[in-house]
């Protein structure tokens, strides 16, 4: 009829069809934990490359300063007033860039222009806002 297997020799068969499962479980793992890592890198790359929209405010800056746990990002506030002794409207602002912060610093009192860019679909580690202040400029001078 047929020929008996021995258990051991089974069971070493069992074994050796338990590892190879295990290591292809192991490698698909790996493989869609590196998926998912480049996904979110390819995402970030993209969304910290484009802009969705740029812009100037003019106003004074009211509150500036650097904050943040983990990534720390300089934070402001801008008042804008259109006439005088009307309640002026707040543009909240993120920055990076160390250099323009020291110029806002040196502006501060000052009414000024702020160059923007809109950044959308960041995490919150990128700034509390989405709006990065790329350039300080003046429009009077100090008195």
């Amino acid at each position: 009829m047929g020929t008996k297997v021995p258990p051991a020799a089974a069971a070493s068969k069992t074994r050796s069809l338990a590892r190879r499962a295990w290591r292809g479980t192991k490698r698909l793992l790996l493989f869609s934990a590196l998926a998912v890592v480049g996904a979110v890198a390819l995402y970030l790359l993209a969304a910290y490359s484009f802009t969705y929209s740029s812009g100037e405010r003019a106003g004074y800056v009211q509150k500036f300063s650097k904050k943040g746990w983990l990534c720390k990002t300089w934070e402001g506030e801008l008042a804008m007033a259109n006439l005088p002794g009307a309640m002026p409207e707040k543009f909240a602002f993120t920055l990076h860039d160390d250099a323009v912060a020291a110029e806002i610093n040196k502006t501060m009192g000052q009414r000024v222009t702020l160059t923007y860019e809109q950044k959308v679909g960041l995490p919150s580690c990128f700034g509390d806002t989405a709006y990065w202040v790329t350039h300080v400029r003046p429009i009077e001078a100090a008195k």
